[in-house]
C-alpha cells in the first residue's frame, strides 16, 4: 500500500510550496499518463531520512556524471547516516556530509573534478525553452531550471554545443568544496534561497522533488548549537518491497507544461528560479 510522502509544487518558486493530496493528480493519474509525467528512475533518487522529515532528492546524471556517480557510492556506503547539517545559513543553504567528523575519516574515495557546466548539443539534449528555442536562455529540462548559452552559438562553436548549467535556485542540490575547484568529495549543501554567485563555480547535481519545506526548519549556525541529523541516507533503487519509494515529475515538454510556458515571454534577463513551479509526485 502506497502513502503519498508529499506532492511537491516544484523547486522554482521562493518560497518551496507544497500542494495538498486533495488539490494534486492522483498516482493512479500520473501513472497512465506518460505523456504529462515521467517516472524518475529509482537509480536517480535518494532518501534523505532527516530529523526534521524526509527529503527526497532527483539526480541529473546526464549534467554532472562524476558526481551522481559519487554520491550514489557514498549514500550506499553507509557513510553518511548520522551525519550532521554542521553548516545552515537563513536564507542560503543547509551543508551536511562531513563524513570525516562523524567517522574520523575521510570517504575513501577520490576528489571530484568540477562539473559547474556541462557542454549541450541543442538537437540531441532539448531545452523545454521560455521563449523561441533556438534564442532561449533559460527553461527546463527533465524539470530541473537551466541557464545555457543559445542555441543558434552551437553553429558557431568548435565541438557545435553550447554550455548550459543548473542555477542554485531554491531547492537545488549542489556540492561543497575548498579552494581548489576539483576538491569536492561527500560534502553536499541543499539551497534555501538563491545564489548566483555560486552558479558555475560550484557543481549543482540534483534537486529536491519532495521535502523541500523541510528544508528551511533544519537549525541555522555554523556550525548550530544543536545540529540536526542525516539519519539514513538511501537509494530508492535498494528500498525493500515494503518500503518502496516511487516518483512521477511532471514532463516540460508534455502538452499541459508547455501550454504553460507558451504563456511566458523572454525579457532577455528571465530569474529562473521564479519561473513556474514542475510539479511532482512521491509515493512510499
Amino acid at each position: 500500500m502506497f502513502r503519498t510522502i508529499l506532492i511537491a509544487a516544484g523547486l522554482v518558486c521562493l518560497p518551496f510550496s507544497a500542494a495538498t493530496a486533495d488539490t494534486a493528480p492522483s498516482l493512479e493519474v500520473v501513472s497512465a499518463d506518460a505523456e504529462n509525467w515521467r517516472a524518475v528512475d529509482p537509480e536517480n533518487l535518494i532518501l534523505f531520512e532527516t530529523t526534521v522529515g524526509d527529503v527526497v532528492i532527483e539526480i541529473f546524471p546526464e549534467v554532472a556524471p562524476a558526481h551522481a556517480t559519487q554520491f550514489r557510492a557514498i549514500v550506499r556506503s553507509g557513510d553518511f547516516d548520522g551525519t550532521s547539517f554542521h553548516r545552515v545559513i537563513d536564507d542560503f543553504m543547509a551543508q551536511g556530509g562531513d563524513v570525516f567528523a562523524l567517522h574520523g575519516r575521510e570517504s575513501g574515495l577520490p576528489d571530484i573534478p568540477g562539473e559547474f557546466t556541462f557542454r549541450r548539443d541543442p538537437a540531441e539534449m532539448l531545452l523545454d525553452p521560455i521563449g523561441e528555442a533556438d534564442t532561449a536562455r533559460a527553461g527546463y529540462m527533465k524539470g530541473f531550471p537551466i541557464l545555457t548559452q543559445a542555441a543558434w552559438l552551437a553553429d558557431m562553436s568548435k565541438d557545435g554545443l553550447v554550455q548550459s548549467y543548473i542555477p542554485h535556485c531554491p531547492g537545488v542540490v549542489s556540492t561543497a568544496r575548498t579552494d581548489d575547484p576539483n576538491s569536492a568529495n561527500s560534502q553536499f549543501f541543499l539551497m534555501r534561497g538563491r545564489a548566483e554567485h555560486l552558479d558555475r563555480q560550484y557543481t549543482a547535481w540534483g534537486r529536491i522533488i519532495a521535502g523541500a519545506d523541510l528544508v528551511y526548519d533544519i537549525k541555522t549556525g555554523e556550525p548550530p548549537a544543536n545540529p540536526d541529523i542525516l539519519q539514513r541516507a538511501r537509494m530508492a533503487a535498494d528500498l525493500p518491497e515494503d518500503e518502496t519509494l516511487q516518483a512521477w515529475v511532471q514532463r516540460t515538454d508534455g502538452p499541459d507544461f508547455t501550454a504553460t510556458l507558451a504563456d511566458l515571454a523572454p525579457t532577455g534577463d528571465e530569474d529562473v528560479c521564479a519561473l513556474p513551479a514542475v510539479p511532482a509526485l512521491v509515493v512510499r
